[in-house]
């Protein structure tokens, strides 16, 4: 029994693999690059990353990595974020692009000036459409009978496919595509990984 279902969670795996490859694919090179370019020219301002439920945690992963390459960066909901303004800059992720408590923080942060990068699946969205910059990461494969209402609503109702349920293959998409920007600023601002590892917790 055991080996058999150690059978079934390795091919998902492999099969999961496949659907992310072919959602970063899909990614576009000039928004992966003016993303980056958004990023490093706020090396000196603060950038505050949000994002609701698993798209909120891979948030919080990038704005840990981005704290090690030594940016001011903050969360949504820490108690200890700062003012935003006219100079700051603002990550918004989201799947649906429709996410409330992300769309409300994003209205907020464009009426005092911030720049605000969209990261999500639709780009007709409201999120997409408050962004200075998107970035459109495919989540699961729709049909043309599907809508971003379809998408949000299978969330919430728990209707999805086996392999990759809700928001996963968004999700994981993201977290790749984010590993993938931290290691290119990495070399563009010609840090180690001994200079990122010096700016870790040290007590945890």
């Amino acid at each position: 029994m055991a080996a058999e279902v150690g059978v079934e969670v390795k091919s998902s795996m492999i099969g999961l693999l496949t659907l992310i490859t072919q959602s970063v694919s899909q990614i576009s090179e000039d928004e992966i690059g003016l993303f980056v370019e958004k990023i490093m020219e706020h090396k000196q301002n603060k950038i505050l990353v949000m994002g609701a439920g698993r798209s909120g945690m891979v948030g919080r992963a990038f704005a840990l990595r981005l704290l090690h390459l030594g940016y001011q960066v903050h969360i949504l909901g820490d108690t200890l974020v700062p003012s935003i303004g006219e100079k700051d800059l603002v990550i918004a992720i989201s799947g649906s692009g429709a996410t409330k408590l992300v769309v409300a923080a994003a209205e907020a942060a464009k009426a005092v000036g911030a720049e605000i990068v969209a990261v999500t699946s639709f780009p007709d969205s409201p999120i997409a459409k408050l962004a200075d910059l998107k970035v459109i990461v495919k989540g699961r494969v729709m049909d043309h009978k599907q809508s971003r209402e379809d998408y949000f609503a299978r969330q919430i109702l728990g209707l999805h496919e086996p392999l990759a349920p809700l928001g996963t293959l968004f999700e994981d998409s993201c977290m790749v595509f984010f590993d993938a920007v931290v290691s290119v600023l990495l070399e563009k601002h010609r840090l180690s990984e001994l200079e990122m590892r010096n700016r870790h917790a040290n007590i945890e």
